[in-house]
């Protein structure tokens, strides 16, 4: 066998093994520098290892996780939570509705899935299932609704993709990313009114179901619209100021993590006061345990990243992939499949730091935009963030829930139904996603 062949074999038999991937990538490439190169290129190990992660913009990763942890801490999605209730007002679907436009708003500060999903289900799930939504209906589409997180700015997976992806800005891919996450949260509405309304599930998990006096207790208990938008507020305010000094020039993508990380603090500690100094502690702790998580995935992925390009493996797979079909739309449907199957059972960094190296050559071959295909692919990693066996965020739901994985599956196909359609209208409308960063001047 090939040199090549040995580290993917190895690679993929580490990931049945039940390997963790960080240590799949590293092993299989220093299988590979073993097969194809020699013993002494072993002493490189060190030296990629820390070039994959002696990247600046990869400190934008830990602080984005942070801030996160910050604003679920901080009350920000309780509060954002009782404003689109009282926008909605009690109707069959409402909550619901409610579920999926604070997905999408929380999305916008925390920037990953696994967070989105939490923060919203500790807060969703109680009131949804008083109003009679079945648990798994309400874990799957807060699941569904929280993978928006990594198509919306700010993005963890969008921030790695503009790093593997020379050449590429990471302004225009957060403003790329802005029209398809809102479509992907708006295709996600559509079934779950219907369904909501088939079932004549009641809106908002108010008491009382008819009558004048149910009438008159849903009444009492809709929050205001002034007040609740009052406390909303900074909330609200999170991804205007993200974005607004993105687009200013007033900070770089790095820096608006600290200002978000910041603001965060400040909102928690001295504007909703549900966050004390010794939560902060606690949040650093946990921001640093998941991203050592996330950096250990990357540092080690720099070693099977090199030993690919020197045994020439990933030349030889975009080669192949190439040679498959002269259709680029035939061979765009076959890539988004993969990916899909990909993010099935893998998280989103690992699939852009194995399957970038191959699909880099294969996208300029065809001429394929960079940011457009970018942000296809974030779109597919998001639908299977919720889609079985492996769904990293309808894990945390369902672990929220107190249900079992497999109760949700019918209802995860019909989510993955309305978001693939979503992704459709992407691919064949690249204007959805670049729209914006022409009309804001960026480079794409």
């Amino acid at each position: 066998m090939t040199p090549d062949l040995w580290m993917l074999l190895a690679f993929a038999g580490l990931l049945i093994a039940g390997v963790p991937v960080a240590f799949s990538l590293g092993l299989s490439g220093a299988v590979g520098i073993l097969a194809g190169l020699s013993p002494a290129m072993l002493a490189t190990l060190g030296t990629n290892t820390y070039n994959g992660v002696a990247k600046y913009p990869l400190i934008a990763i830990p602080l984005f996780i942070l801030t996160g942890l910050i604003f679920e801490r901080a009350g920000v999605a309780a509060r954002l939570v009782r404003f689109a209730q009282a926008l909605i007002g009690p109707r069959h679907g409402g909550l619901a509705v409610v579920a999926v436009l604070v997905c999408m708003i929380m999305g916008g500060m925390s920037g990953s899935g696994p967070a989105d999903a939490a923060a919203v289900a500790m807060v969703m799930l109680p009131s949804m299932t008083k109003a009679g939504y079945p648990k798994p209906f309400s874990a799957t589409l807060i699941a569904a609704s929280a993978s928006t997180a990594i198509l919306i700015p700010p993005s963890v997976a969008l921030i790695l993709y503009s790093i593997v992806v020379p050449g590429v800005d990471l302004r225009a891919l957060f403003a790329a990313g802005l029209f398809p996450g809102i479509l992907a949260g708006l295709a996600l509405l559509g079934p779950a009114v219907l369904v909501s309304r088939r079932y004549r599930w009641e809106g908002n998990g108010w008491e009382g179901s008819g009558g004048e006096g149910g009438s008159q207790e849903r009444a009492a208990a809709r929050p205001q619209v002034g007040e609740s938008f009052r406390q909303a507020l900074p909330a609200l305010f999170a991804p205007v100021l993200i974005l607004g000094g993105l687009r200013s020039g007033l900070f770089t993508p790095t820096e608006a993590a600290v200002v978000a990380v910041t603001y965060g603090a400040l909102v928690g500690l001295f504007l909703t006061r549900e966050m004390r100094w010794r939560d902060l502690w606690e949040l650093l702790g946990e921001a640093a345990v998941i991203s050592g998580v996330v950096m250990l995935i990357i540092a080690l992925a720099g070693i099977f990243a090199w030993a690919g390009t020197m045994l020439g493996t990933f030349r030889h797979l975009a080669e192949w992939i190439v040679g498959l079909t002269d259709n680029g739309t035939l061979l765009l449907v076959l890539i988004m499949l993969a990916v899909l199957l990909a993010g099935m059972v893998l998280d989103a960094i690992s699939i852009y730091l194995i399957m970038m190296p191959i699909l880099i050559p294969v996208m300029q071959h065809f001429d394929w935009n960079p940011v457009w295909f970018g942000i296809l692919l974030a779109m597919n990693i998001a639908i299977g963030q919720f889609t079985p066996p492996v769904a990293v965020n309808l894990m945390v739901t369902t672990e929220v829930a107190k249900i079992r994985l497999e109760q949700t599956v019918g209802w995860a196909l019909l989510f993955v139904a309305a978001m693939a359609a979503a992704l459709a209208l992407v691919a064949l409308f690249p204007a959805i996603a670049l729209w914006l960063p022409g009309v804001l001047g960026y480079n794409v």
